[in-house]
């Protein structure tokens, strides 16, 4: 029996996936942001990506900041099918579900914000309904990076929503979504050296404030 000052085991990353569509017909899209924070962590931590057929996907591995062994995964599947790679991973490498970091896009939270958490529903997104079904759990950490709403009068048309999350991000969007990423990055940084609750706590509430004319043509 645990004593009651024991504390929690810390919930390290080992494998981060970015969730996003496959071509270039999808780069830069607000869907693909997923991909865009892999990329950032690649460049960062020098680890190159390259397409491995046996996990689907395009993947990399190195040393990441907490100088341990840290493993990049995008799926190449399309979105609704991305849980088939992650799990072609995890098998392979033999590591627990928890050990996983999700990275997606969420219309629910605004441009200039990020949500990480240790576990949770999909919450209408197809490809985390993939993840959680494949690894047959929700308890694994995710990193939601958002994107707003359509700014329409029939914003809650599906086709306005399909068009909204497969366009792509305004100039001063886009300006936004750099600093996002640079956030990304310290906070999947700090999950590695101090746990994913430790990130959590100090960037849940930063924000990245919106320039003027952000909101323009996507």
């Amino acid at each position: 029996m645990k004593s009651a000052d024991t504390a929690p085991a810390l919930v390290i990353p080992q494998l981060i996936v970015g969730l996003g569509n496959p071509g270039s017909k999808y780069e830069q899209t607000r869907h693909n942001v997923g991909f865009a924070a892999v990329d950032a962590l690649a460049r960062g931590w020098q680890i190159s990506l390259s397409e491995n057929r046996k996990f689907q996907g395009t993947f990399g591995e190195g040393v990441g900041p907490g100088s341990q062994k840290i493993r990049l995964l995008k799926p190449l599947t399309y979105m609704n099918l991305s849980g088939q790679a992650i799990r072609a991973a995890i098998d392979w490498y033999k590591l627990p579900p928890e050990s996983v970091l999700a990275i997606y896009d969420d219309m629910d939270l605004p441009l200039g914000k990020m949500r990480l958490r240790l576990s949770g529903s999909a919450g209408g997104h197809n490809g985390m309904k993939s993840a959680i079904a494949h690894l047959g759990t929700q308890n694994f950490p995710r990193l939601r990076i958002g994107i707003g709403k359509p700014q329409t009068p029939d914003a809650k048309n599906d086709k306005d929503t399909v068009s909204f999350v497969l366009g792509r991000f305004s100039a001063g969007e886009t300006e936004m979504m750099g600093e996002i990423l640079q956030l990304v990055v310290e906070a999947v940084e700090l999950s590695l050296k101090q746990g994913v609750e430790k990130a959590m706590s100090l960037y849940n509430n930063r924000t990245v404030a919106a320039k003027v004319g952000t909101r323009g043509e996507a």
